[in-house]
């Protein structure tokens, strides 16, 4: 009897849950979800292609150079790149001699193998770039792995950097008083909560000159940053895709061999 009792409460609480859920969707699906700024404005990331995209990508490494350049005259005042490690800009398009010249313009506190102490020496090829200290308030992110960090990837990154609108469209501030864009900040659709405290970092062209004379529009500017910092979070991607090519070859090949093989052992056992 007390087992039989104990069913009933148990399907009684299922069925009474199974209702709850079922009532409240179904009241959700009358009364709609509720709207958001963000979600009524924001936009989704612009289309961008790169040479690194697709399972056979390669890296542009002339865009990679301009990426830094870009980078070191625009976003190195703000954002560091502390995984990234000098030397690794061999594999971006820069010589050795151009790595050399480049480590040492920065100031690296380490120990002195002679006396133990800290001291600031010239940067080396095996050092990392160095931790930005910045000014202003907040803590701009790392952008070293600032493409897989984010949702959209490098899309988002030139979204963003090419999004920053003058003011918020009239309709917006109708229908969300509240989202009203605050003093000291900008409105940029692309961005989680349309507002950003980041003043727009490209604001107009030519704000560095290229070395391979290339015309640094805002957008072409936006562009290589933007492969460069995917170049920054996955260095190895090009050998990634090499490896599995080789494998999936290799898979090809092995798996023809083995139904080869299969035909020709069981082909007279089959037959009897």
């Amino acid at each position: 009897m007390i087992r039989i009792f104990s069913i009933l409460v148990g399907l009684f609480f299922t069925v009474a849950l199974a209702w709850s859920l079922l009532w409240d969707t179904i009241q959700l699906s009358k009364d709609g979800l509720p709207k958001s700024a963000a979600a009524e404005f924001g936009e989704h990331a612009k289309p961008l292609k790169l040479a690194s995209d697709g399972p056979f990508g390669k890296f542009d490494k002339k865009q990679l150079k301009r990426g830094f350049e870009v980078y070191a005259g625009v976003c190195a005042s703000c954002h560091s790149l502390q995984q990234v490690a000098y030397r690794s800009l061999v594999h971006a398009g820069f010589t050795e001699k151009e790595v050399k010249e480049l480590a040492a313009k920065a100031t690296v506190n380490a120990k002195d193998p002679l006396t133990g102490e800290m001291k600031d020496r010239p940067g080396l090829p095996s050092d990392k770039f160095q931790p930005v200290v910045y000014a202003g308030n907040g803590v701009p992110p790392d952008l070293s792995l600032i493409t897989k960090a984010r949702k959209g990837g490098a899309p988002y990154i030139y979204s963003l950097l090419t999004g920053y609108e003058a003011s918020q469209p009239a309709e917006l501030v109708k229908q969300f008083p509240d989202a009203k864009t605050p003093e000291g900040m900008y409105y940029n659709p692309y961005f989680s909560n349309l507002n950003i405290a980041m003043a727009p970092p490209l604001a107009s062209d030519d704000l560095v000159t290229y070395s391979d004379g290339t015309k640094a529009t805002k957008d072409q500017m936006a562009q290589d940053v933007s492969a460069f910092l995917v170049w920054t979070a996955e260095p190895e991607l090009e050998q990634r895709h090499q490896t599995g090519a080789w494998w999936i070859l290799f898979l090809i090949f092995a798996t023809t061999l083995a139904y080869m093989s299969y035909r020709n052992i069981w082909a007279e056992k089959k037959g009897k």
